[in-house]
């Protein structure tokens, strides 16, 4: 099976790519120097000749914040780039995997978010991702939309990096305590996504490791498990004061993926524990 990765210099993408090379199976990754998602002539020329048996869509505008300023271009990455893809996969009746979010969700209440709620966005990241995740079911069959959280990987900048980088100045961290949701590592997910493209076992699914917690928990386990002693002071969300709001809520259910015979991933801490020694291993191979 040929499979094509957009974002493959991301977090996601290059585990995608490492995992189907795994497998034995024919991944071409790339990312905006060899396609442009945003330029409809770039998606259909690339995925024209590559001629795929499905496209596992990881590229995206994610910078929450920022995306707050730069709506446009969010939009023209994060929507339009993901309708270019989806136009193509179905000219060419192949199947997408397409990355969304919990920030599609509008954070409230307690209870884990199911696949088929309805979508509430709460900034223009969550709008974005909302769009694209609308053009992939209104011109496709033959999808899966796989909503993941908090994000970390040994490829790119995450939470994780920013505690450890901060750890190392000795100073004390502040970090929001009042939203909850689950890390998901992409190693884990990365499996998971390969095992899903396999099938055709179509729809919506939630994706993360098991396990809730806060933003300050998870700093906490960070510290825990890198045997820093950082002073971690938590925060609410109004005291933090992020540009973009965040939602409260990011629960998210795994029932479907059990329902569909998915392999769930395992819980935070463990893959939390699995990453930190992935990191060390790199910086080994670094300073060989």
């Amino acid at each position: 099976m040929k499979v094509l990765v957009t974002g493959v210099k991301g977090q996601l993408g290059y585990d995608v790519v490492k995992e189907l090379e795994k497998r034995g199976m024919d991944a071409v990754g790339v990312d905006i120097e060899e396609m442009d998602i945003t330029d409809a002539a770039s998606v259909e020329k690339v995925l024209g000749e590559a001629a795929p048996d499905a496209v596992i869509h990881c590229a995206a505008y994610t910078a929450v914040d920022a995306a707050e300023e730069q709506e446009e271009l969010c939009r023209r990455v994060n929507a339009d780039g993901t309708r270019n893809i989806a136009r193509m996969c179905k000219k060419l009746d192949i199947k997408m995997v397409y990355i969304s979010t919990d920030y599609v969700f509008n954070g409230q209440g307690t209870r884990p978010w199911e696949p088929e709620d309805e979508r509430q966005p709460l900034n223009v990241y969550g709008q974005t991702k909302c769009e694209g995740e609308e053009a992939v079911q209104e011109l496709l069959e033959k999808y899966f939309i796989v909503r993941i959280a908090w994000v970390f990987g040994v490829n790119g900048k995450n939470f994780v990096k920013t505690m450890l980088r901060l750890a190392e100045t000795g100073k004390r961290v502040t970090v929001v305590n009042d939203q909850y949701g689950s890390p998901t590592y992409t190693y884990d997910l990365a499996r998971l996504l390969v095992d899903m493209v396999l099938t055709d076992k179509y729809g919506i699914y939630h994706a993360t490791n098991e396990g809730i917690c806060t933003w300050y928990e998870f700093a906490c386990e960070i510290f825990r498990q890198a045997n820093a002693a950082v002073e971690v002071v938590p925060v609410t969300a109004a005291e933090y004061q992020a540009k973009a709001k965040r939602p409260e809520n990011s629960r998210m259910s795994k029932e479907k993926l059990t329902e569909n015979g998915f392999d769930r991933l395992p819980p935070w801490q463990d893959a939390l524990k699995r990453y930190l020694k992935a990191l060390d291993a790199q910086i080994s191979v670094k300073n060989s």
